[in-house]
């Protein structure tokens, strides 16, 4: 228990609500960026959570001391062309600056084995992009959390769970990639409750979020595909509540399963009712999905189906909200017309997850965000 860590980003280190991580310059900061000088004597668990918990780092749970071996050996697959210390995203609320360094550092006190971290450098490079709107998903009241999916080669290489419980506990890959984004947003981007995050409640999924496509029981293309991401692995992250589930153990017919589907996203209470312009994450088992296939739905007519079947009169939604961002078409409804709750059926985004059994689930999202599908970094 001898080894120590010195100089490495733990954390970004904060002046003046403008933060720093060594080595990197800091947005809008107008002085040389602050060195998180950080000794650790030795890896003991239990010193380095007492140590982490005086200093605000991590999320409550115990950590993995990042050591300089451990940070060494998650860095050492890099080809040698590629610095650990170039700023690969920015991330608000604060402006955190995210190198593979950093990232490695979080990605050790999360658990991850060393080959995710080209999953967490496709995430962040996803996070940073503008039609996420990070900074209004970490500022929110809304208990929105990114969800990190995995698509691909990289799904059974690096042994992410994508069959029965996905969405659950008992997967390295799922639970360390998903907390390693979350340390990530507390340590780096400062988004801490209180401080940079204001959900009213939060969600369990803030802990960690991450999921795999079941591609190999899907009877339709990867999900990347639709999102013009032709690549051997992908990542997907988008920005919304927990699973909502569905159950259709009946399966009367299709058209049954589907109606059940569409009564789950026909809820006024969450945030994509009154922003019909949001996504809807569509997260069909495995069972249901060769259902549709059977019945001669492809993905779209499954999108088309629950366009037209995830409706209520516009009165429900005049009464429901007063401040609303309704576009001119929507405004012009009659009240006894019905609305859909998203407004193209492009918006309704369509895979595989989980295992046997009839469930599946949706995932509304915070509705001021759009998803980012890239191709994994190599």
């Amino acid at each position: 228990m001898s080894d120590q860590v010195k100089d490495i980003p733990l954390a970004a280190d904060c002046e003046d609500d403008v933060c720093a991580l060594p080595g990197a310059p800091v947005e809008g900061a107008a002085s040389a960026p602050i060195a998180a000088d950080v000794t650790i004597q030795d890896d003991d668990p239990e010193a380095f959570m007492a140590f982490a918990d005086e200093r605000g780092w991590g999320d409550g749970l115990p950590l993995i001391p990042p050591t300089p071996a451990r940070v060494d050996r998650a860095l050492a697959a890099l080809p040698a062309s590629i610095d650990p210390d170039e700023i690969i995203a920015t991330l608000p609320p604060r402006g955190g600056l995210v190198t593979r360094r950093a990232l490695a550092v979080n990605a050790v006190m999360a658990g991850c084995a060393p080959e995710m971290l080209p999953v967490l450098t496709t995430a962040m490079r996803a996070l940073a992009r503008p039609e996420i709107n990070l900074r209004g998903v970490n500022a929110t009241t809304h208990p929105v959390a990114p969800l990190v999916v995995v698509h691909g080669d990289a799904v059974e290489q690096l042994g992410f769970n994508a069959g029965l419980g996905a969405f659950g506990p008992g997967t390295r890959a799922n639970a360390t990639v998903g907390r390693a984004v979350r340390l990530a947003l507390l340590n780096i981007a400062g988004a801490r409750p209180g401080e940079g995050d204001a959900s009213t409640q939060g969600q369990p999924s803030k802990y960690g979020y991450c999921v795999a496509e079941n591609a190999a029981e899907s009877p339709w293309a990867p999900y990347p595909t639709t999102r013009d991401v032709d690549a051997p692995s992908a990542v997907t992250v988008t920005c919304g509540e927990n699973p909502h589930n569905v159950q259709d153990h009946d399966c009367i017919s299709p058209a049954h399963t589907l109606e059940q589907i569409a009564s789950v996203m026909m809820t006024l209470g969450s945030n994509n009712a009154p922003v019909s312009g949001a996504e809807w994450f569509v997260f069909l088992g495995p069972e249901h999905a060769a259902t549709f296939a059977d019945a001669g739905f492809d993905r779209r007519g499954v999108q088309e189906f629950l366009f037209e079947h995830a409706r209520l009169p516009m009165a429900r939604y005049r009464r429901a909200f007063k401040v609303t961002q309704y576009a001119d078409w929507e405004h012009e409804l009659a009240d006894d017309d019905l609305k859909p709750i998203v407004r193209d059926p492009e918006l309704i985004r369509v895979m595989v997850t989980g295992g046997a059994g009839k469930h599946s689930c949706v995932v509304p999202s915070w509705g001021m965000t759009a998803s980012v599908t890239l191709p994994l970094e190599p």
